[in-house]
């Protein structure tokens, strides 16, 4: 029993050390972080395997989160009356709830305010609006990019190829997803298996 106590102690003395120092438990300024994945590598490699963008050192990303935890803790969560609103996305109840819990997540606070021309036949819930400061607008956009991402594994389209038209009568086509030349016989891309049959 008294020794649980001395390892409880010293495991929190340990945390309040780092808290003190500044360090956010879990992050080595000596490490490297992916800002979209947040994947941690110890080698110094350019770009994360997995989301191919840049990594950050462990110290860019400690500067990061002080600037952002600056920046959040006198934000007030509610919307002042008199404040220009822009509306930036428009879905059912459902979809605009978890998205206004995303901003708040983020310290943007936002409004769900309904249209009330739904669907004549009765049939279909009313659209709602998610609406925000219009100070806030790029940092909003801004999350919910990376909520996007975080949530579909989608990061940026190519879409030099989307003109392709696919001939099943040509020796070659160009697949209008991934851009992989294949011969139309064979019904599918070989390289992202996207159907055209």
């Amino acid at each position: 029993m008294f020794l649980k106590f001395l390892r409880k102690k010293a495991a929190n003395s340990c945390n309040d050390g780092l808290q003190e120092a500044g360090k956010t438990p879990g992050l080595d300024p000596e490490m490297y972080y992916c800002l979209s994945c947040g994947g941690e590598f110890r080698l110094d490699l350019p770009f994360c395997p997995s989301c191919r963008i840049p990594l950050v050192s462990g110290h860019e990303k400690l500067a990061q989160l002080a600037r952002e935890q600056e920046r959040h803790s006198g934000r007030s969560m509610e919307i002042e009356p008199g404040t220009e609103l822009v509306s930036i996305r428009k879905g059912p109840l459902r979809e605009m709830k978890y998205l206004q819990k995303v901003l708040e997540q983020g310290s943007v606070p936002g409004l769900i305010s309904g249209d009330e021309s739904g669907c004549s036949k009765g049939c279909c819930g009313p659209e709602m609006y998610l609406q925000i400061c219009k100070d806030d607008v790029g940092p909003a956009l801004e999350i919910l990019a990376k909520d996007f991402i975080r949530s579909t594994a989608l990061d940026s389209h190519d879409l030099s190829h989307a003109s392709a038209v696919f001939d099943p009568t040509a020796p070659e086509t160009l697949c209008p997803a991934c851009g992989c030349k294949f011969s139309p016989s064979v019904g599918a891309c070989p390289d992202c298996g996207l159907s055209f049959e």
